[in-house]
């Protein structure tokens, strides 16, 4: 297993250390904000790492964007237990990726890549942007996090729909 792999997995155990940190000390500290940070850091070191050292694998093209999502499902769930957002945007956000990922799975199947959109990138940047501002709990950062939150909701569906519409030969009738 190489280094930027390694970097994935580290990412994937601190998820269950944010939810516990989170459930426990709740949103007296931040100390889950700035695990849920190092967690999100981590995921631009194994991509450089793995980009700029030619260690890119079948193993972290699968499991870097599923850890991602469960990361950030994980911060939006806690979120929604805390009552800081409500659980119907956290809904169509998940739907969207569980949409998203099995239509790049039929992609794959048929030897086709889906890229990440512009779209898709501004969905993840907002969703990490919000959930940041969100889990800091500063007052100054809440109304400003939830507007981020929506803006993120938005921009969710958006590319959503982006990736099926520009990829819609990927849901040919016939071959499925």
């Amino acid at each position: 297993m190489n280094l930027a792999n390694k970097i994935t997995l580290v990412r994937l155990f601190l998820i269950p250390v944010f939810v516990i940190i989170f459930m426990i000390s709740g949103r007296d500290m931040n100390i889950a904000a700035i695990v849920f940070i190092i967690a999100s850091l981590t995921d631009a070191v194994d991509g450089h790492i793995a980009r700029s050292r030619n260690m890119i694998t079948n193993f972290g093209k699968f499991t870097d964007p599923l850890v991602d999502k469960v990361l950030t499902m994980a911060a939006f769930l806690v979120l929604v237990e805390d009552n800081t957002i409500p659980a119907w945007p956290v809904i169509i956000i998940i739907s969207r990726e569980l949409i998203i990922t099995g239509f790049r799975t039929l992609a794959a199947d048929s030897g086709i890549t889906i890229a990440a959109s512009m779209w898709g990138k501004a969905k993840t940047t907002s969703q990490m942007i919000s959930l940041v501002m969100l889990l800091l709990n500063v007052p100054s950062l809440n109304k400003a996090g939830i507007f981020v939150f929506y803006i993120a909701v938005i921009l969710t569906v958006v590319s959503g729909v982006d990736y099926i519409v520009k990829n819609k030969k990927v849901l040919d009738l016939e071959n499925i």
